[in-house]
């Protein structure tokens, strides 16, 4: 994946992988690191917000914090699925949603915040007109994405770079953490704002300027909540995309998982319940690009029995919902 952007330049894709390795860097920090000023950083920034859709957000880690994972394929009569999406899309408890198959589809991934509470799936949406099926697949086990992104694969950063931008956070402790209910006001702030200031945070959580940096570094530290980027890949030269539901042999799931997570095509793996074992989005250059990979890299996948492809229409929401966008 060589292909160079026409829109976005090198320091561009950087910066953008510098923020995908630590979202809350200083530009200080990054600009010493890519060895340009602030000033250069500061401006590629507000760039890539106006033109690739730069967002720097908090997420909860769905696994660390113990908590169901869910995708939905909804499919639609072709004049309701936008609304259906849109509807979705303002919902807190989505992360994810897109229009798939010329429109026909809405994918939305959900992490409901309580154990059992499945109101969105089993509630609302049987009720909702213009919906046709609605499937429900749990997603049982991540091979790569959320903490993971996607930009390391395309690799602008050097070793040496990636290194002097990677956090160094202790190795988390084994089982489920939680957040607490006097860290919630604190999350919500991150979840607005990956990159707000302390000051920022004190305002919005009424906690001290000690309080917060030690809330934040034990949220941070602990995985119960990550930074990440939202960003259009078309500006960085992909303009093809889909969802990929495949079926493997039990026997080869995991080793087909992990063979599908080191594809640099693969934005996103998970092993999942329902008729397919394995769900994946797969970005390409174009529809020919699709294609290669999906007759390609993938066909020649030993343990790969079936599949699917369910190609992007228009993504609606990625980590946050932006209608006027």
């Amino acid at each position: 994946m060589t292909m160079e952007s026409s829109t976005l330049d090198a320091l561009d894709r950087q910066l953008l992988q510098a923020l995908e390795t630590d979202g809350r860097a200083p530009f200080s920090k990054i600009a010493a690191v890519l060895g340009v000023s602030d000033q250069t950083i500061a401006r590629r920034f507000r760039k890539l917000t106006a033109e690739a859709g730069l967002r720097v957000v908090a997420l909860r880690n769905a696994e660390r914090l113990g908590q169901d994972h869910w995708m939905l394929r909804l499919r639609c009569a072709p004049d309701g699925a936008q609304t259906i999406a849109h509807a979705l899309a303002r919902r807190p408890d989505t992360f994810w949603v897109g229009l798939a198959s010329g429109g026909t589809e809405v994918l939305c991934m959900t992490k409901p915040r309580t154990p059992g509470d499945h109101y969105l799936l089993l509630g609302k949406l049987p009720r909702t007109p213009h919906i046709v099926e609605i499937r429900a697949h749990q997603l049982l086990h991540t091979f790569f994405g959320g903490p993971r992104g996607w930009l390391g694969k395309l690799a602008p950063l050097s070793d040496e770079q990636l290194a002097a931008l990677t956090p160094a956070l202790p190795a988390p402790a084994a089982g489920p953490v939680r957040i607490t209910p006097e860290d919630e006001p604190l999350v919500a702030a991150l979840e607005a704002d990956g990159r707000a200031t302390h000051p920022e945070l004190q305002r919005a959580t009424g906690l001290s300027e000690s309080s917060v940096k030690r809330r934040l570094s034990a949220l941070l530290a602990s995985r119960a909540v990550f930074i990440d980027i939202e960003y259009d890949a078309e500006p960085l030269g992909y303009r093809s995309g889909a969802t990929l539901w495949i079926t493997a042999a039990p026997a080869v799931l995991h080793s087909v998982g992990e063979a599908l997570a080191g594809h640099d095509e693969i934005a996103y793996v998970a092993a999942t319940a329902g008729p397919s074992n394995l769900v994946a989005t797969v970005v390409a250059t174009d529809t020919a690009g699709l294609y290669a990979y999906v007759s390609g890299k993938l066909g020649r996948l030993e343990g790969v029995q079936h599949v699917e492809t369910a190609p992007f229409l228009r993504r609606v929401k990625q980590l946050t919902y932006q209608p006027t966008r």
